[in-house]
C-alpha cells in the first residue's frame, strides 16, 4: 500500500517532468548509396552472407533463440528468459539496416509470444525483453498497441521498486544469499521507464529510473570507476549491505559485459535527464575501459579485466558490442571527447564485423557474431554466438549510419 501511495504522489508531482526530457534521435538510414556507404557494404560483406540465417530460424514460440550451444545446436528460451527480446530486436535493426521488410514482418511474427511479460513482477529484465523488441517496433511503426505494452511492461516494473533503497529489486534470491540486491546491469532496463513517461505523461516512471540510476551512481562504483557487478541493500534503512561482483573471477573483479553495462546506462540515462553527473560517470567508466592496459589492441575485451589467465581466457563479443553501441551514442552527447567516440566505436564495430569475429556463412543458426562468453563461473555460453551480442552490434551499426 506504501509503495502505490508514493506512486501517486509522484505522479501527480511530476506530472510534466518528462515533457522536459528530449531524446536523441537515432541516425536515419541514408536512402542513396554514397562513396562512404560504398565502403561500408563491401566491410560488411561477411555479416550480410548471415542475414538469411536470420530470417530462416522458424517462430517458435517457447525457443527464442538464445545462444549456440558447443554441438553447434540453437539454445532456444521461452518467453520468460532475460534474453528473449534480442533477436525480435535485431530483426528491427536488420530492417533498418538494409530497408527489407522481411526482417520487420519476421520480428511481428515474434512479438504476440512475448506480450505475457508485460506482467511478469518476478523479474528486473522487463526492458531487455519488452523494450528491445516491442519498444523497438514502436519506433519503426509507432503501432499504439506497441505503446501500450510498453507502458503496461513499465507499470509492471514499478513494483520492483523500494522507496528507502531507491532502486528496482534485482533478483529475488532467498535471504539466506541476498537480501535485496541490485545488479548493474539493471541501468539497462530504465530505458523502458523513461519511454513510458515519453508516451504516456505519467512522470511516476521517469522518477523511478532516476532514482534507480542516482541510487547506483552512488553505491556501485570503486575510486577507478570500474564498477562492483552487485549492491545488496538493506530495505528496511536502505543502507548497503555488501559488493560483490558475481559473475567475475572473484569479488573485487572488473567483469568486462558489467562494465559495458554501466557505459551504456549512463549514456542512455543522460539522455533521459539532461543529468551532467551522468555524462561524467559515462566518460569515466569510457576511460577506463578504453585505457586498461588489459583492453587488447583489436579493443575486443576478455571476460573479465583481472583474470589472472590474460592473455589465455576467453574474450567477449557481447561486452565490446555494448561499448561500440554507447560509445556511439556518447559521442553525441560529449563536447570534448566526441570525435575519440566515434572513431573507438567505429574500430570496435570493425573488429567485430571481420572474419575473427563473424560466423562462417555456412553456420545455420540465427546468430552474426562468434566469442562471446555469458556465464564464466559456471562454464556457461563461454565462447559462443549469444543473441545479445549481435542486437548490440546491430544496434551500433545503425547509430553510425550503415547501410546495407
Amino acid at each position: 500500500m506504501k509503495h502505490a501511495l508514493l506512486f501517486i504522489v509522484i505522479g501527480i508531482a511530476f506530472w510534466a517532468c518528462d515533457q522536459e526530457q528530449k531524446t536523441k534521435e537515432i541516425p536515419e538510414r541514408p536512402d542513396q548509396l554514397t562513396e562512404e556507404n560504398m565502403e561500408d557494404s563491401l566491410q560488411y560483406s561477411l555479416v550480410k552472407a548471415r542475414l538469411d540465417e536470420m530470417l530462416n530460424y522458424p517462430v517458435t514460440p517457447t525457443a527464442f533463440p538464445r545462444s549456440m550451444e558447443p554441438n553447434g545446436e540453437v539454445r532456444g528460451v521461452p518467453s520468460k528468459d532475460w534474453t528473449s527480446g534480442f533477436y525480435p530486436g535485431s530483426l528491427l535493426f536488420l530492417s533498418e539496416l538494409t530497408g527489407d521488410d522481411r526482417y520487420l514482418l519476421k520480428a511481428e511474427e515474434w512479438l504476440p509470444h512475448l506480450e505475457d511479460q508485460q506482467f511478469n513482477d518476478r523479474t528486473h529484465d522487463m526492458g531487455f525483453k519488452v523494450f528491445c523488441s516491442i519498444g523497438n517496433a514502436h519506433r519503426l511503426t509507432d503501432n499504439p498497441k506497441y505503446a501500450e505494452l510498453v507502458v503496461a511492461a513499465a507499470r509492471t516494473l514499478t513494483t520492483r521498486f523500494d522507496p528507502e533503497v531507491g532502486c528496482i529489486k534485482s533478483w529475488d534470491f532467498g535471504k539466506d544469499r541476498w537480501t535485496f540486491p541490485v545488479i548493474i546491469d539493471n541501468m539497462m532496463n530504465l530505458e523502458l521507464l523513461f519511454e513510458a513517461t515519453r508516451l504516456s505523461g505519467d512522470s511516476t516512471f521517469h522518477r523511478v529510473a532516476d532514482s534507480h540510476a542516482a541510487v547506483t551512481l552512488k553505491n556501485h562504483f570503486r575510486a577507478d570507476n570500474s564498477s562492483f557487478h552487485v549492491v545488496d541493500y538493506d530495505p528496511e534503512t536502505g543502507s548497503v549491505i555488501k559488493k560483490i561482483t558475481h559473475q567475475g573471477i572473484n569479488a573485487e573483479s572488473s567483469w568486462a559485459r558489467g562494465q559495458a553495462w554501466g557505459l551504456y546506462g549512463f549514456t542512455m540515462a543522460y539522455r533521459y535527464t539532461s543529468n551532467k553527473a551522468y555524462l561524467d560517470q559515462a566518460e569515466a567508466i569510457a576511460e577506463f575501459i578504453l585505457s586498461h592496459p588489459r583492453l587488447p589492441e583489436d579493443k575486443i575485451p576478455f571476460w573479465d579485466f583481472d583474470d589472472p589467465k590474460i592473455p589465455n581466457t576467453p574474450r567477449d563479443a557481447s561486452a565490446a558490442a555494448i561499448i561500440a553501441s554507447a560509445l556511439a551514442e556518447l559521442s553525441t552527447c560529449s563536447t570534448e571527447n566526441a570525435i575519440r567516440y566515434k572513431e573507438e566505436a567505429a574500430f570496435i564495430i570493425n573488429t567485430l564485423s571481420s572474419e575473427q569475429y563473424v560466423l562462417n556463412e555456412g553456420q545455420a543458426v540465427p546468430f552474426i557474431l562468434k566469442h562471446s562468453t555469458g556465464n564464466m563461473p559456471k562454464n556457461d555460453e563461454v565462447d559462443l554466438p549469444i543473441s545479445y551480442a549481435d542486437y548490440y552490434y546491430l544496434e551500433a551499426l545503425v547509430r553510425q549510419g550503415v547501410q546495407f
